[in-house]
């Protein structure tokens, strides 16, 4: 689910996931693995997001009353 994000907010914003991966100082090999297996933490997304100029939100919405945690 967020690698595909990930893919999505890559292609906005014209860039490659090499080119996201020599930004975070990852080896393309590790950042394609975590894209492959989808498994970051928060802490990465967030260090993604910025190095892509945006925001990650992670939070919980409870449906009956839309309410955030």
């Amino acid at each position: 689910m967020m690698s595909e994000k990930i893919r999505l907010v890559l292609a906005k914003r014209n860039k490659s996931k090499a080119w996201l991966a020599a930004q975070l100082n990852w080896s393309s090999s590790n950042f394609y693995n975590k894209l492959k297996r989808d498994n970051f933490s928060e802490k990465e997304l967030v260090e993604i997001a910025k190095v892509l100029d945006c925001t990650f939100e992670a939070h919980f919405s409870l449906n009956d009353t839309n309410d955030k945690f």
